[in-house]
């Protein structure tokens, strides 16, 4: 009985390594050869997240809760880099909005950004990490950013 037990929880613990080992090597999705699943402009997508954050998400996350591949279009209004050497850039439509969407690229991609200047109109593709959100009582603006980003050709 005992040797019966403990086969089982051998059989137990090697599907559970098992299934962790999956996940942990499973391929991570790439965005850039992924087609977009919707292009929009910075200010729209920062608009639609000030409104109704629900239905933006809704809309921008699929039923797993994996973020859609955007493209955002919009002017540079910010270049810089973060602690890990990505490159992130500021795009709103307007550079007098308040609000804009920080797009952080990959070590991969980060050579994209080497001839991009502030003014410059571009479209990025990425998957969106957080929403935009603005808080009038503390004045506290939070762009939406934006993660796995690339030059969208």
């Amino acid at each position: 009985m005992k040797k019966k037990v403990l086969i089982a929880l051998a059989l137990i613990a090697l599907s559970a390594i098992g299934y962790v080992a999956y996940l942990w090597f499973m391929p991570h999705r790439d965005i850039q050869a992924t087609k977009a699943d919707a292009e929009v402009t910075a200010s729209t997508l920062v608009d639609e997240f000030l409104a109704d954050a629900g239905a933006a998400n809704a809309k921008y996350l699929d039923a797993e809760g994996e973020s859609k591949v955007l493209i955002i279009s919009g002017e540079v209004t910010k270049i810089d880099t973060d602690q890990l050497g990505q490159k992130v850039l500021l795009l709103k439509s307007n550079p007098s909005d308040k609000l804009g969407v920080s797009c952080t690229f990959t070590a991969e991609t980060n050579n994209q950004v080497s001839g991009v200047k502030i003014g410059d109109q571009i479209k990025i593709k990425g998957v969106i990490r957080s929403g935009a959100e603005y808080d009038e009582d503390l004045d506290l603006i939070i762009n939406a950013v934006v993660e796995k980003s690339s030059i969208a050709n």
